[in-house]
């Protein structure tokens, strides 16, 4: 495993983050779970990734018990807030009082002191930019949080927070985005990621596999495999079948030999192609198994010439998705490249 500076900030973090998003508390049992945990670490995976909403508090909750007794100040874990946790019209948002309750939350079920990165989860338009950014400000004063960053923000609303930051001087600064990011999906190459090199903020690239499409193992005109995220309960169905569709498979598919021929798997392929971006400090890769965890680990540190970035953009051709007015919409907006036919 290789190591790379979160931004322009001296955090040093795993090229390869360990996120439980569907998996913890949703699609894996609590020993499967914990044996991906122990599997990043023998890998060399010091940074974790959760939020307060994954499985309402139960992602958080079962990787803090996974992580019990390995020494604290060898970690890099991140949380997130700002989606619903409840029903009650304070329970979601980016007031001062969601992010203070959820901090305190996120630190009891996760067993921890301190947050090393703590990341809005999505922008709050109701809440004035302020509130937000001072009560971030006092997380840090207080010693609960280390470092402050966004997930899916838009370049106006990064830049709007690094306005407001230096208007008031306030010293906590945003040294990180989470946005979604692969070799199908890149919308923040148009806008967010010039802001950010700029302004020293690095990316922490979730669904570098496209939700396991980039795997290969989605098959054309088949059903999906048995133990994959589009045969399993709970919500991953409805995020995987927005990516499916019987052109891209086709051209995934493509993509085998080309791993092959650089001695990888084809999720390594995809690991190491955003790796390889500008501006990227880590990739969070979830898993079900220990196994896919290794895999997933053994990107890092793997080098991609340019004329390999250059037959994937020819065989993806078209179905590239660049369209920065997508950016935070990833929830709402299908991929112009998803058929409804698998």
């Amino acid at each position: 495993m290789e190591y790379r500076n979160l931004g322009h900030s001296g955090l040093m973090i795993s090229e390869v983050t360990y996120g439980n998003w569907l998996t913890h508390g949703e699609l894996v049992d609590r020993e499967q779970a914990v044996a991906c945990v122990r599997a990043a670490l023998d890998a060399g995976v010091t940074t974790f990734d959760t939020a307060d909403v994954y499985a309402q508090g139960a992602a958080e909750e079962l990787l803090g018990a996974a992580l019990e007794g390995v020494r604290r100040s060898s970690l890099v874990i991140a949380s997130k807030v700002c989606l619903p946790t409840g029903d009650g019209p304070n329970d979601r948002g980016l007031s001062r009082k969601h992010i203070m309750e959820s901090c305190e939350a996120s630190l009891r079920r996760l067993r921890t002191d301190y947050l090393d990165l703590y990341q809005a989860h999505r922008f709050d338009g109701t809440t004035p930019l302020e509130e937000t950014l001072i009560a971030f400000d006092d997380l840090v004063r207080q010693g609960k949080v280390l470092y402050l960053g966004v997930s899916e923000w838009t370049a106006p609303q990064i830049a709007s927070a690094l306005t407001v930051i230096r208007e008031l001087g306030l010293r906590s600064r945003i040294v990180s985005n989470q946005p979604q990011y692969n070799m199908l999906w890149r919308v923040i190459e148009p806008e967010v990621v010039p802001l950010c090199l700029r302004e020293g903020i690095g990316q922490l690239a979730f669904q570098p596999l496209a939700q396991g499409v980039l795997t290969g193992k989605y098959l054309p005109g088949r059903e999906a495999p048995d133990g994959s995220r589009g045969k399993a309960g709970g919500r991953a169905p409805t995020f995987i079948g927005r990516v499916l569709g019987r052109p891209l498979l086709e051209r995934v598919q493509d993509l085998i030999p080309l791993a092959g021929e650089c001695g990888m798997s084809a999720a390594q392929l995809a690991i190491a192609w955003v790796l390889r971006q500008p501006g990227v400090s880590s990739v969070v890769a979830g898993a079900t198994r220990p196994e896919q965890v290794t895999e997933n680990a053994a990107a890092s540190g793997r080098t991609l010439d340019d004329a390999v970035l250059k037959r994937v953009d020819e065989v993806l051709g078209d179905l590239v998705d660049r369209d920065h007015g997508k950016t935070a919409q990833m929830m709402a907006v299908k991929p112009s490249w998803t058929s409804t036919t698998p």
